[in-house]
């Protein structure tokens, strides 16, 4: 099943734009996952079961490298990408 993201990194009490730029490069090197990345948000595309590992991880390693973050998420059942 494919699926398309939307994904937006807060980091908290920090310099966000290099802790943002690293959560995105490191989604981007995952193999067979798609991303597009615009000034609100990063849109991730593929398989459900790839992208979510990719955003899981890269999520977990945000939270243990750069500390607090909010991520706000949305997901649907279906490849967006134009």
């Amino acid at each position: 099943m494919e699926v398309s993201v939307e994904i937006s990194m807060y980091p908290l009490g920090r310099e966000y734009v290099p802790d943002i730029q690293d959560f995105i490069d490191r989604l981007q090197a995952h193999a067979g996952v798609t991303c597009q990345v615009n000034g609100m948000s990063t849109q991730v595309f593929g398989q459900y079961h790839k992208v979510m590992k990719a955003i899981t991880d890269e999520m977990g390693s945000s939270f243990k490298q750069e500390g607090k973050s909010v991520f706000v998420m949305k997901v649907i059942n279906a490849h967006l990408q134009q």
